[in-house]
């Protein structure tokens, strides 16, 4: 894979992220707005075009991520986050037809924890669990170095598991902050940083909902580490001490002694991510 790069494409419900990946490195990237009102076919131009922009004689596939469900076998996203006209695109077929290569598919939060293993903090490890804790809580699992998808592209959903009154996305998501306490989470961090007494107690409080997530992934996952990713990540510092306090109470005391909960600091990883599932796909390390 020494001569060869792959194409890393991120949709997301505002914004397409592209980029060419060679060993372990965005060579050439783009970053472009998206109308998320178009329709399905012109948003696929735009996906084309863009790839066409990064393309060179390199290149040896493409990975794609998006923030749905995706027929992980047949390359199709069902109902994309955001954008209404992709209900059922069957996009590793649109892309294979154009570019005449091999593409792989999967759900952003699935890109996420593979990108870790293969360019992250993951590297390291051979199970691990990619946390995005943002917008919503999404989760990709990796298993002895090989991402799991699960039957229907469903395993990790752990935002969707219910939690108090709710389910454990409400209370871990950016939209909790201002429902709760009528707060926006970038203003809720800047007072946090000022030391400001209330914003400290509402993320200690997050810190102490999170616990209950590691839990749940730790009992059904028991990996050696926790990837944590999306914008809450960057308040790790001021809700990680009470995250770990609750976590005392977990039972299996060993366990929880070897686990590592880490936050990613890799600019590009919805790109890199992306990418490397084809590595995952061709199970192919980068020395």
């Amino acid at each position: 894979m020494v001569d060869k790069s792959i194409i890393g494409v991120s949709l997301g419900g505002r914004a397409l992220l592209v980029g060419r990946v060679k060993n372990g490195a965005v060579e050439k990237s783009l970053s472009k707005k998206i109308n998320n009102r178009e329709t399905e076919g012109n948003i696929i131009k735009e996906v084309i075009s863009s790839i066409k922009e990064v393309m060179d004689d390199t290149v040896a596939g493409i990975g794609f991520g998006a923030p749905s469900l995706v027929d992980v076998e047949n390359g199709i996203v069902y109902n994309v986050q955001k954008i209404k006209s992709w209900k059922e695109v069957h996009i590793r077929e649109i892309l294979e037809d154009t570019f005449d290569m091999p593409v792989y598919v999967n759900n952003d939060a699935n890109c996420f924890a593979v990108g870790e293993l293969y360019f992250g903090k993951g590297k390291k490890v051979q199970d691990l669990v990619g946390l995005i804790i943002g917008v919503g809580v999404g989760a990709g699992i990796v298993f002895r170095k090989h991402l799991y998808s699960g039957s229907n592209c469903g395993a990790g959903e752990y935002g969707n598991m219910p939690y108090r009154e709710h389910d454990l996305e409400y209370y871990l998501s950016e939209s909790y902050f201002d429902i709760k306490y009528g707060l926006d989470f970038d203003v809720l961090l800047k007072r946090a940083k000022k030391e400001d007494k209330i914003a400290l107690a509402i993320f200690e409080q997050y810190g102490f909902d999170l616990s209950s997530a590691i839990k749940m992934i730790m009992y059904s996952n028991d990996p050696e580490m926790i990837i944590l990713g999306g914008p809450i990540s960057k308040a790790f510092d001021y809700f990680k001490d009470a995250m770990w306090e609750k976590l005392k109470s977990f039972v299996y005391k060993h366990s929880l002694e070897k686990l590592e909960i880490e936050v990613s600091d890799q600019e590009n990883i919805a790109v890199l991510g992306a990418a490397a599932l084809y590595f995952d796909a061709n199970n192919t390390f980068i020395k």
